[in-house]
């Protein structure tokens, strides 16, 4: 079957809109980048420039979690529309805005009835409950033949196996559902009145055929999921203006249209200039990933360490993901009162690579790439009475890198030896944890100078589809600094890694 990149034509924006996009030459985007951690809003110009001063960003509050992985979609949306208000309560000059840009986390699922109030709670990557159900699929299906197709396992962060557990474990609720979101879907239908999914989001639910760019209808019937409660895949120029309650609202934004919503990882690599095949995405954040993004077709053969997702209808995004990341970090300090000792760093920086005797396995949240054991936990073999909090620490970060490693591996059969670029505010907080990663992966790290990468990336690949850059590859970012490898280290890593493979395979592949 030939691809959609193949087959594509360019598509031109409805008449009635050329007019806009021809009078916005000099107007503002607003580009807001949904996270579990908070959310973060800025205006850009038509050349995808931040606009200094005009940027707003709230923190999660702890109200929006009811338990781990599983999220209160109400209290995500209203942040986001805090968010909003106080970008435009500032006194910015919000007047000359016309579009609006998306970056949002994926993998999360919520059901709603005919009114569009939820019927379940937000379940997101991190709610592992399902992890029985992607067992029984993978012994119901071949699981290389959809991995393939869908660019997914299966996995407990994805759609099937997350509905079929609930469809086992809550038959009412099930059966009460009139549709599944995800939390950007379930937002825009407050914001904008529409519920369509992009195809970046789409991507990324283990229902969608990565090549066809539709939801692969012969997978969900044969999983007994009615394609009437999916949310319609949005056209290419499908762009909504907002609902009559937040045009009351905003006035400022009142002849805005919602141009894309992009996945945060996609949205992250394009912010950070990593948008070909020779320049990955190596991110820590809460969680971590390694990413590539590139116009093309998905891999003719998809590594199984990893997934396969899309930027658009022509950029595939190929990578890995941890669960685990700088919120282990935060984890393991704040559990060892760690978290306000400004000599943390220092004495991090002081520890000598894998001389604390520990191994760790870093699956306090469960395992995606590259084992995709949802059920995995974490672990910390080698412990004595003289081991430091700080050793814990320490040995902890070099397990993240150790899994980072693997990742590194396995995008190398799809990329080449591409250039690595250090993103995400965990690795911007530590100079020790990039030299590692540098150390443990025998590979620099050059770490750019753009701090809010989902933010521009969402903004950079909206002004492409409106015309006003020629194209996001073509869209720069300076290199920081780069952090080079010590070789020497890199050999003792190797040890640490390969020792952490056999603990792996004993206690979690066994």
């Amino acid at each position: 079957m030939s691809s959609v990149l193949d087959e594509m034509e360019a598509v031109e924006p409805a008449p009635e809109l050329l007019s806009v996009i021809a009078g916005a030459r000099s107007a503002f985007l607003l580009s807001l980048d949904v996270g579990t951690s908070g959310v973060r809003a800025a205006l850009f110009d038509d050349r995808g420039n931040e606009i200094v001063g005009a940027s707003n960003k709230t923190q999660r509050r702890v109200a929006a979690f009811s338990d781990l992985g599983v999220l209160d979609a109400d209290a995500i949306a209203a942040q986001v529309i805090e968010t909003i208000d106080e970008l435009i309560a500032s006194g910015i000059e919000a007047q000359s805005v016309r579009f609006i840009a998306i970056s949002c986390f994926w993998h999360s699922l919520i059901g709603v009835d005919k009114n569009r109030r939820p019927t379940t709670p937000l379940l997101s990557w991190a709610d592992t409950r399902a992890a029985s159900s992607a067992a029984v699929l993978a012994t119901q299906f071949d699981e290389y033949e959809v991995h393939s197709r869908t660019g997914c396992r299966f996995h407990a962060s994805y759609w099937p196996a997350k509905l079929h557990w609930l469809k086992q474990e809550q038959t009412d609720v099930f059966e009460n559902t009139h549709q599944w979101l995800g939390f950007s879907e379930y937002l825009c239908g407050q914001l904008f009145d529409t519920t369509s999914i992009s195809v970046s989001m789409a991507s990324a639910t283990g229902l969608f055929d990565q090549r066809t760019c539709e939801w692969d209808s012969k997978f969900i019937q044969t999983l007994n999921i009615p394609e009437q409660s999916l949310p319609n895949i949005a056209r290419a120029n499908d762009w909504p203006p907002l609902s009559p309650e937040f045009t009351a609202r905003w006035p400022a934004l009142s002849q805005a249209r919602l141009i894309d919503t992009i996945g945060d990882g996609a949205a992250n690599n394009i912010g950070g200039g990593c948008c070909t095949k020779d320049r990955s995405a190596l991110m820590v954040g809460t969680s971590g990933a390694m990413r590539v993004v590139y116009a093309g077709n998905p891999p003719d053969q998809l590594p199984s360490e990893l997934w396969s997702y899309r930027a658009d209808r022509s950029r595939v995004v190929v990578g890995g993901a941890l669960s685990d990341g700088g919120g282990l970090y935060r984890w393991l300090t704040d559990l060892m009162c760690l978290d306000d000792d400004p000599e943390v760093e220092n004495q991090l920086a002081s520890i000598d690579a894998d001389s604390h005797g520990l191994t760790i396995l870093p699956f306090w949240s469960g395992e995606r790439s590259t084992g995709w054991s949802a059920e995995a936990r974490g672990a910390i073999l080698g412990l004595t009475q003289q081991t430091k909090p700080v050793e814990i620490v320490r040995a902890a970060m070099e397990a993240v890198a150790y899994r980072f490693a693997l990742i590194a591996r396995a995008l190398e059969g799809v990329t080449g030896t591409a250039t690595i670029i250090a993103t995400g505010n965990a690795l911007r907080a530590s100079r020790v944890w990039l030299q590692i990663m540098a150390d443990v992966l025998g590979r620099p790290m050059n770490l750019v100078s753009v701090r809010e990468a989902s933010t521009r990336g969402a903004a950079l690949l909206a002004l492409e589809t409106l015309g006003k850059i020629e194209s996001i590859e073509k869209e720069t970012v300076a290199i920081e600094e780069i952090v080079e490898p010590d070789m020497s280290q890199h050999q003792r890593y190797l040890k640490g890694l390969t020792r952490q493979t056999k603990t792996y395979e004993t206690l979690i592949k066994h």
